[in-house]
């Protein structure tokens, strides 16, 4: 309400600018100044013949001819056009009056809205352009933070993008910026510690070892660090400690744990039994059931599982689980599909299809 009061004045301060030279009396239009004029010379003339300062006679004639001009005078103004005047000015004040508030009303319509929230200019200049790259976009936000090192939100959103894009050292520096600005979790930590083990080339060194165990200790079932700290014992020739980590995460696990195929795979590795791929329940179910019941359980399971896979593919672990699940069935024609279908589907990136190579090696199907 009080922008639309503001707006009022203005259009009442515009019409009446206009109006107000329209209104003012114009009487020298209408002859009415001529004829004060040589009212004020009669009377001076009086003045100056009561003076004595000029004669009768030369009184007499002044009186003659200013009297002509008077009456020349009020016939000229009585043959002017007042009235046409008048309704010109009429005419010139309403149309100020109404059309004014008209032309701001047609203007304001289509270029303007009552109801658009406020868009102040930081917004504007900081919207996503959606035709922009990843990597532009990144440019953007590394200059946001050059301005605002202290935007812990910043630095968790940039941080992973950064391992993304392989630039590992730089997350790691997020990272850690991310833990200063936004406190210590253990899940940031974890990511901490990938970060260090990927700028070395795989290789959990001492300092990510020092942030997965920062990461149990304030979780102690945080999957990422337990992961791979026991794939620096692997990386140590500690091939048994690495297996006990592994098959402790596998029995505290559920069954749809994306990694949960990852820690099979890296168990088997070592050479560690492998976790059932069922619960014991349906284990149990299972056995119970007819050959044929069986079988069609298993199909179903995979059939549920390639379909969810065609809705989304960028879940490497499902692709895994759906290749090893042909190939226990002896379908290798199909083992083979789902892995070209996998390739295809994560091959925009390079991070997934990599995850997804390793594990097909880790099965023998990497062909």
């Amino acid at each position: 309400m009080t922008l639309w009061f503001v707006f009022a004045l203005m259009t009442a301060a515009a019409v009446f600018a206009v109006l107000l030279p329209l209104g003012a009396a114009n009487s020298a239009g209408d002859g009415g100044d001529e004829s004060l004029v040589y009212k004020d010379q009669l009377a001076e003339i009086e003045r100056d013949a009561s003076a004595g300062l000029i004669g009768p006679a030369e009184a007499d004639a002044a009186r003659v001819e200013i009297g002509r001009r008077l009456l020349s005078a009020a016939d000229l103004g009585r043959n002017r056009p007042m009235q046409s005047n008048r309704r010109l000015r009429r005419a010139a004040a309403i149309g100020a009056l109404v059309g004014l508030p008209l032309l701001a009303i047609a203007i304001y319509l289509p270029l303007g809205s009552p109801r658009l929230a406020d868009f102040p200019l930081s917004a504007r200049v900081h919207t996503p352009d959606t035709g922009q790259s990843l990597e532009e976009l990144v440019a953007q936000v590394e200059q946001h933070l050059e301005k605002k090192p202290t935007d812990g939100r910043g630095w968790a959103v940039l941080a992973p993008v950064l391992a993304r894009l392989g630039r590992y050292d730089d997350a790691v520096r997020a990272f850690r910026n991310s833990i200063t600005y936004n406190g210590e979790s253990a899940d940031r930590r974890a990511d901490l510690g990938e970060a260090i083990a990927a700028a070395a080339g795989g290789i959990v060194t001492a300092d990510a070892k020092v942030e997965f165990e920062r990461a149990l200790a304030l979780d102690a079932d945080e999957a990422k660090a337990n992961y791979f700290l026991g794939l620096a014992a692997e990386q140590d020739g500690r091939k048994s400690d690495a297996a006990s980590i592994w098959r402790a995460m596998l029995a505290k696990a559920p069954q749809d744990a994306p990694w949960r195929l990852v820690v099979q795979a890296a168990l088997t590795r070592v050479g560690g039994p492998d976790a059932p791929a069922l619960s014991d329940n349906r284990i149990a179910a299972a056995k119970e059931m007819s050959e044929g019941d069986r079988a069609a359980m298993i199909r179903g399971m995979v059939d549920r599982l390639a379909t969810r896979l065609k809705q989304n593919g960028d879940d490497v672990d499902g692709w895994l689980r759906l290749v090893r699940a042909y190939l226990v069935m002896g379908d290798q024609e199909k083992a083979r599909i789902a892995r070209s279908d996998a390739r295809q589907a994560v091959a925009g990136d390079a991070e997934r299809l990599r995850l997804l190579n390793d594990g097909l090696k880790n099965l023998g199907f990497d062909g």
